[in-house]
């Protein structure tokens, strides 16, 4: 089954990182990745630019609505996603409890 692993968190604690700290980050997630590679369930996955560059649609009936930001005005973003290849939710919840990232969705892939 394929899992949509959705990296969430707050903005401001990256945007306030120095590089040090964002370069040990980037090194966690190349562990991270190439744990997925070795197990064969990497199918991909980005970081994602900031909310405020985002793009929202909204329709109602045969009105659409396009605005600025982001769909949910939260503390927590979606700030970037991985695709996995997983037995079963547990497996997948194996996988996003090894992500460096403080919050994880984990959505299954239906089709």
């Amino acid at each position: 089954m394929k899992y949509l692993l959705l990296v969430t968190g707050e903005e401001r604690t990256w945007a306030e990182a120095g590089p040090q700290e964002r370069k040990e980050v980037y090194a966690r997630w190349g562990a991270f990745t190439r744990m997925l590679e070795e197990r064969g369930a990497n199918l991909g996955g980005q970081e994602l630019a900031h909310s405020s560059t985002a793009t929202t649609i909204r329709k109602n009936g045969e009105q659409v609505l396009v605005t600025d930001g982001p769909y949910a005005e939260t503390v927590e973003q979606i700030s970037g996603y991985v695709l996995v290849e997983a037995a079963d939710l547990e497996e997948a919840v194996e996988f996003a409890t090894a992500m460096p990232s403080d919050g994880v969705e984990i959505r299954r892939i239906t089709t």
